[in-house]
């Protein structure tokens, strides 16, 4: 049984080696009641009860990784700011290498500020610049990266479209692991895939690929793998993984296609499942599981945190017992 073969690797498996590449930034959250209405605008007014930030993005997708056991490291762009020195200090504190983040002074390290009143959210603040990193950064970036690349198991792209990756930069990266014969996993974003070109496995979800493939909607089965050959021959990816937010996830290749229901008896919040959903299958990938194996431990894993209210990560642990629950 798989959840055999999962305990047999917690105990005697190799501790997965994952390198994280993608675009970094805090959510900041502002959490108080809303009772009344502005006497200057009809908008509520928020009496602020607490305030906190969390490591956002492709951090997240870190922190997903070191909950699960992973030894991890991360590299990607911020600002040389406070915010900056905040997020890498987090960082660092839970064990997690950041020798791959370059500060870039010209943009601002990227912020969403959500205002809630309770659960309910009011407004959303962005800082950011979503500029492609200038050529001479680009280089040293590449640079930097090689000495990580040589050290993981599989690598991580975590795009979030807010200016890192490039095509020109996202095909460095990816022929770079490509030469040292490390699998490329995907979590993509915008209307260019060609540039993920040489990707393992690229993982949207149904909107995403909808809209990469340039088709209208995907309301049933044979879409969405109509939709996704088109990115596989696009790219040259082994395999699409679709998710399906409540709905599961689909593994497509070229000549079959695997539906993984979900796994969720209640579902309260998607955020940040997809994270959950990367970082869990890249995970098994990394101890030698097949890619039907580790989507289905991935579901079990997004059942968990969707389940949940806002980003949320999981363990092993709790996967395994997810799963015997059924």
């Amino acid at each position: 049984m798989l959840t055999d073969k999962v305990r047999k690797l917690q105990q005697s498996g190799p501790v997965p080696n994952i390198l994280v590449i993608g675009d970094l930034m805090i959510d900041h959250y502002i959490i108080g009641d809303a009772t009344r209405l502005s006497p200057e605008a009809p908008v509520p007014i928020v009496n602020v009860k607490k305030e906190f930030t969390t490591p956002g993005g492709a951090a997240n997708v870190a922190q997903n990784l070191l909950s699960l056991g992973a030894k991890i490291s991360l590299a990607g762009i911020t600002g040389n700011d406070t915010d900056a020195d905040r997020l890498t200090k987090i960082l660092t504190d839970e064990g997690i290498n950041v020798d791959g983040i370059f500060k870039d002074a010209s943009r601002p390290t990227t912020v969403k500020t959500r205002v809630m009143a309770g659960s309910h959210q009011l407004v959303r603040v962005d800082r950011e610049v979503t500029n492609p990193l200038a050529d001479e950064l680009q280089t040293q970036f590449i640079e930097r990266i090689k000495g990580p690349i040589a050290k993981a198991d599989i690598v991580i792209l975590s795009d979030y479209n807010k200016g890192l990756f490039s095509p020109n930069l996202t095909q460095q990266v990816i022929k770079e692991a490509n030469a040292q014969v490390k699998r490329v996993v995907i979590d993509p974003k915008g209307l260019n895939y060609e540039k993920y070109k040489g990707a393992h496995i690229i993982k949207p979800n149904r909107k995403e690929l909808a809209e990469a493939a340039k088709t209208e909607k995907i309301t049933n089965i044979e879409e969405l793998q109509q939709a996704a050959r088109i990115i596989l021959k696009q790219t040259g990816a082994e395999y699409i993984v679709v998710t399906l937010s409540e709905q599961g996830m689909v593994i497509i290749s070229e000549l079959a296609h695997q539906l993984l229901p979900v796994k969720a008896t209640s579902v309260f919040d998607v955020t940040g499942a997809g994270d959950t959903v990367i970082a869990t299958m890249v995970y098994f990938m990394a101890q030698g599981l097949n890619v039907e194996e580790a989507c289905e431990l991935a579901n079990h894993a997004a059942a968990i945190v969707i389940r949940q209210t806002g980003s949320a990560v999981t363990t092993v642990d709790e996967i395994l017992e997810d799963i015997e629950k059924r």
